[in-house]
């Protein structure tokens, strides 16, 4: 299994081949010439070749959830856990992350990937099938074409990005200060 961590998890003080062949290190008796060429070729497939030698704080947010993702194909594995793959980046880096993320599963056919997000336009183009939880239960499970139908009111706000007013109306929000102490509140740094 590999993971690849929302923030990539690199190790400051290692270069991006070191990081990407650490759980090899780690792991397995394989000859360094090996666990090298490994790391590489990962760091390839990833569109970081050359970059190797450079350590985590040289690079660009979306490099190092690159890297990332080239340490958690190391081992080639059977399944990779994704937690927020595309967070912190901006529409195009998320974009191709999840391209990335489409190359990889292709790439590795027999691997599964199980990614958590809250990107509702990258789920719909790498997601085959959906999950989502609510308060600790499972609420959905489909496709996007499934989600999108789905007349449940949470998921309806949540794909339109609403939130739902539960209080009749106020938008006034919970422990707000009444007008009255934001007034003597104004008044007394204003004095």
């Amino acid at each position: 299994m590999g993971m690849l961590f929302q923030d990539g998890a690199l190790l400051g003080a290692l270069t991006l081949l070191e990081n990407t062949a650490l759980p090899l290190k780690e792991h397995t008796r394989l000859p360094d010439a090996v666990i090298t060429a490994a790391a590489e070729h990962c760091l390839a497939l990833v569109g970081l070749q050359g970059f190797g030698a450079y350590f985590p704080a040289q690079l660009s947010g979306g490099m190092r959830k690159r890297a990332g993702l080239a340490r958690a194909l190391v081992t080639e594995p059977r399944i990779l856990l994704c937690d927020e793959p595309t967070s912190g980046l901006d529409p195009i880096n998320a974009a191709r992350m999840d391209q990335l993320l489409l190359a990889m599963r292709a790439h590795y056919p027999d691997m599964t990937l199980v990614v958590v997000s809250h990107d509702l336009a990258g789920l719909k183009h790498i997601a085959d099938h959906i999950l989502v939880l609510h308060e600790g239960a499972l609420i959905f499970q489909g496709d996007y074409t499934e989600l999108n139908a789905s007349e449940n009111p949470y998921l309806q706000n949540f794909l339109r990005r609403e939130s739902p007013v539960e209080d009749g109306g106020s938008t006034r929000m919970p422990g707000t200060a009444s007008p009255e102490i934001r007034a003597a509140v104004r008044k007394w740094l204003d004095g």
